[in-house]
């Protein structure tokens, strides 16, 4: 089990003078405390720490920034540890504090008429949404750990979710920010401004950057009008080609009222209807492939709802829809997207799971599933293969399931040569191997594999700028190369 490393005298001096700034209460020590903030979800990682420190504003973080850096002791900023690439644990060294930002939670505003809230960065997603809706807004990001990941978390790791293909993810959904910078200086950047144009934006250079640049305290996000009417599907389909082409339709027909559209293949629904408690098919006959389809609209009531029909009539016509069930109410709707979120946690009994989070341009999914599909099968006879998630920005969970009676850490140790075999055909349709779980520890050496040497020495360039001594989340994103 992970376990708190030794103080050192250094690291003793540096926890007497930060529990000066924050109170002794809120620095943590003892090894069941830090544990829980040791490993990441999958246990993939399991690292060591000094000590774990709680600051309650954002003085209190950057005053301990500035007593980290004078020490010059590396910090790990921590929000909900929800990630799944290792970007929140420190490494086995047990040299490098944790900076957790759950304390910072305030809404500070709520501009109803300007459609922004300000939030810091350690609110929890489900928390803002419900700000947004008390005051009849939409907060559009939306995730299967919205309970419990921050905001500071999906800010660092550029968070996508099911709505992006409408929304967009939260660099789009991001106005301001405020940040503590390396040294400890403090940047007020919290703005809600559609329009500035008065320099580099230097939001961007914080979002999805995992806090390797500076730790951020606060955000202007934006608000959305609250739907007035909400239609859910479950569609039945042939093929992904079917899929792409019924989405350019359900766009064109629906004035891009599409908010989510999740692909799910018929495997994967096997697994969550026999691993997921609640779960059947909404359907009467099997199908190859399912889509998820939910629309948002704000006209007259049940206007989207025949919209719908109308499309999916067409649709079954042109041969590229088979069957659909319309949600009746809300608990039915609750219950379709039961299936695609279950989906995850029936992975997880279906023995070892090798998982990419990548991307295609939306019109190359069918073919990128078709040939990573072969590929992988070629290479593991008797894998199973369970792509799905957002084919509506090209996002798709390319997850592969142990063959049926295969030992689960043989099936693990192909993890590497899998990897690479699927990034590698993802390349050649000018994608990405991480579209929306960032790089953490876990994928920067494939960074440098795949990305352009000239992008590797811009991004080394960029952290060295900001961050000389190496200080913040060191080995994360990017290493640091030569200095």
């Amino acid at each position: 089990m992970p376990e708190g490393s030794p103080i050192t005298e250094r690291h003793g001096r540096l926890q007497e003078a930060i529990a000066n700034v924050v109170g002794p209460r809120h620095l943590l020590t003892d090894p069941a405390d830090l544990a829980p903030h040791l490993t990441e979800e999958r246990g993939r990682y399991r690292g060591r720490t000094p000590f774990l420190v709680r600051p309650g504003t954002p003085e209190e973080t950057a005053e301990v920034v500035r007593l980290c850096a004078e020490a010059r002791v590396p910090m790990v900023p921590q929000g909900g540890n929800t990630g799944l690439c290792g970007g929140a644990i420190p490494f086995e060294t047990g040299d490098e504090v944790i900076v957790a930002l759950g304390r910072l939670k305030r809404i500070r505003d709520l501009d109803a008429e300007n459609f922004t809230i300000t939030v810091e960065a350690g609110c929890i997603l489900a928390d803002l949404q419900q700000a947004a809706a008390a005051a009849n807004r939409l907060f559009p990001l939306s995730l299967g750990a919205q309970g419990s990941c921050q905001i500071g978390g999906n800010l660092s790791t550029n968070a996508g979710g099911v709505q992006v293909l409408r929304y967009g993810n939260m660099r789009d959904l991001t106005l301001g920010l405020e940040v503590v910078l390396p040294d400890g200086r403090i940047w007020d950047g919290l703005r809600g401004l559609r329009k500035d144009n008065t320099g580099y934006d230097f939001k961007h250079l914080f979002l999805g950057a995992e806090g390797t640049l500076g730790i951020v305290t606060a955000a202007v996000l934006k608000l959305f009008a609250r739907p007035r009417e909400i239609v859910t599907a479950f569609v039945a389909l042939p093929s992904p080609e079917a899929a792409v082409d019924l989405l350019g339709r359900a766009r064109s027909a629906t004035g891009e009222a599409v908010t989510s559209f999740e692909l799910i293949p018929r495997l994967g629904l096997e697994m969550t209807r026999r691993r997921v408690e609640g779960c059947s098919d909404p359907l009467e006959s099997p199908s190859p492939w399912y889509l998820l389809i939910e629309l948002y609209g704000g006209g007259e009531t049940g206007a989207l709802g025949e919209a719908l029909e109308s499309l999916l009539s067409q649709a079954f016509e042109a041969a590229l829809v088979t069957d659909a069930a319309i949600a009746q109410n809300a608990q039915q709707a609750a219950d379709f997207w039961r299936l695609r979120e279950g989906l995850v946690e029936a992975q997880k009994h279906e023995g070892g799971s090798i998982k990419h989070d990548v991307a295609v341009p939306v019109s190359k999914v069918p073919a990128f599933i078709a040939e990573a599909t072969a590929e992988v099968q070629r290479r593991i006879p008797g894998v199973r293969p369970v792509p799905f998630g957002h084919v509506g920005d090209g996002n798709i969970h390319f997850n592969l399931s142990q063959p049926d009676g295969a030992e689960r850490d043989a099936f693990l140790a192909c993890s590497e040569e899998i990897n690479e075999a699927v990034h590698d055909i993802v390349a050649r349709f000018g994608g990405s191997f991480s579209a929306e779980h960032g790089l953490g520890r876990m994928k920067v050496a494939e960074a440098e594999r795949l990305k352009p040497p000239i992008e590797i020495e811009m991004m080394r360039r960029l952290k060295r700028s900001f961050d000389p001594h190496n200080l913040m989340n060191p080995g994360k994103v990017v290493s640091a190369g030569h200095t």
